[in-house]
């Protein structure tokens, strides 16, 4: 069989397993559906290419820059409108609704198991139709000062926030998701609204549902909402958040009141181009290969209670930055730190071996294919691939073209020491 007719048989088999629908209307709108025969609920995802590391842009000719966390915020204030706030509308239906904000999008979404249409149209009509006073804001900047108080209590949230910080010396990574009390003090109603002129525009934004649902039963909902007709131009062009070449702060330490040190063992990469699908594969994959679950050192490390069960490697990429941190609880974190050092030195040395890398091949292909197997996961997993400029079936293709030189080659380049930082988080009654 020659190299086109198996990449053809690969490709097959990805498209065959996501079994997904789409679209694309007049308004520029992507919708995607995975109709899941049997399945009594249906979730969807309502999603914008918008998030907290999008901190500048010019729209139609003007040049807008934004404090940090007016993403998050104005996730927040979508759910309000002059008919009132949404939740008491999807109360109504018996839909369960949130919404997150990350570094490169929003998200909003439901979960019901049935008026799905009223449900549709509560979600189109919420994200369509933005609401913005002075005080409706200064209402929300008080809920949402809450909020971030909440995040500086978590010691998760403070250590990948302390190894951004480390990193990196410009990007927008390096500032809480929430921004601070002072930042979101800035924000009017003409900045929230340039933000859903520029972000929430139809073609910037991806409906994705799945469960007990048609394609066609989606985009009726994105007529009822007008998204079939073509939407207002305007012209937006984003700064490129840019890569960086500097040395990062090789150490930081602090204290929470924790039971045990915390601690992340972090490597700044190089940033991986907008569908630049096989590097993104390789990226997510190095993690198991050094130390995931099916490798020699986390048994050693977890035999010799070195770690709790939590300790785990994984990726961040966002436009111009890509982390990769090992995370965990350990008593020793400098121990962990060290073995975890020089494993990578041995791959690096050694190769990987073939048996772990098509066990952690065949791993991240079988947790690809179970996100496809609940609603919730379905629909997230379709809406984000297209967030980053791809899709799922792309993803799987390229996962299954991976062999261990492509592993054996990303060490050589990744997980280098001279773009390493270790934080660390100590109780407070030492």
């Amino acid at each position: 069989m020659s190299q086109d007719q198996t990449m053809q048989g690969i490709r097959a088999k990805a498209a065959d397993a996501i079994r997904c629908q789409s679209t694309v209307l007049p308004s520029g709108l992507t919708v995607l559906c995975r109709t899941m025969p049997g399945y009594s609920t249906v979730h969807a995802m309502y999603a914008t290419a918008f998030g907290s590391t999008t901190r500048r842009f010019t729209l139609d000719g003007k040049a807008v820059e934004l404090p940090a966390g007016t993403a998050h915020f104005l996730e927040h204030k979508m759910f309000e409108s002059e008919q009132g706030d949404a939740f008491e509308l999807y109360a109504k239906t018996g839909a369960s609704a949130n919404a997150f904000t990350g570094y490169d999008r929003t998200c909003y979404i439901f979960t019901a198991s049935g008026q799905i249409d009223e449900n549709l149209d509560i979600l189109l009509n919420m994200v369509g139709h933005p609401w913005f006073t002075e005080a409706t804001i200064a209402k929300e900047q008080g809920i949402i000062g809450q909020e971030i108080k909440m995040y500086d209590d978590s010691p998760d949230w403070r250590l990948m926030t302390g190894l951004f910080r480390c990193l990196y010396k410009d990007h927008p990574i390096r500032d809480d998701i929430a921004g601070t009390v002072d930042s979101i003090a800035q924000l009017t109603p003409d900045l929230l609204y340039a933000c859903t002129d520029a972000f929430y525009r139809p073609g910037n934004m991806v409906l994705s549902v799945a469960g007990n649902i048609t394609l066609d039963q989606a985009v009726a909902a994105c007529r009822r909402a007008g998204l079939d007709k073509p939407a207002p131009d305007h012209t937006v062009t984003v700064a490129a958040n840019r890569p960086e070449n500097d040395v990062p702060r090789p150490e930081m330490r602090f204290s929470m009141p924790v039971n045990k040190p915390c601690f992340a063992l972090a490597f700044r990469e190089a940033s991986i181009p907008r569908g630049d699908v096989r590097t993104e594969m390789l990226a997510d994959m190095l993690p198991d290969l050094v130390c995931g679950g099916l490798t020699a050192l986390y048994r050693q490390l977890y035999d010799q209670a070195l770690v709790n069960p939590e300790f785990s490697g994984d990726t961040v990429s966002t436009a111009g930055c890509c982390v990769i941190a090992f995370t965990g609880e350990s008593e020793t974190p400098r121990v962990v730190a060290d073995m975890v050092r020089q494993e990578i030195r041995r791959l690096r040395r050694e190769g990987v071996d073939p048996e772990l890398f098509t066990l952690v091949k065949n791993q991240m292909y079988g947790e690809m294919l179970a996100d496809l197997e609940g609603v919730e996961d379905a629909a997230e997993a379709l809406a984000s691939a297209h967030l980053r400029g791809n899709t799922l079936a792309d993803e799987i293709e390229a996962l299954a073209t991976l062999t261990v030189a492509d592993a054996n080659a990303a060490l050589q380049s990744m997980l280098s020491e001279d773009r390493m930082t270790h934080v660390e988080i100590e109780p407070q009654n030492q």
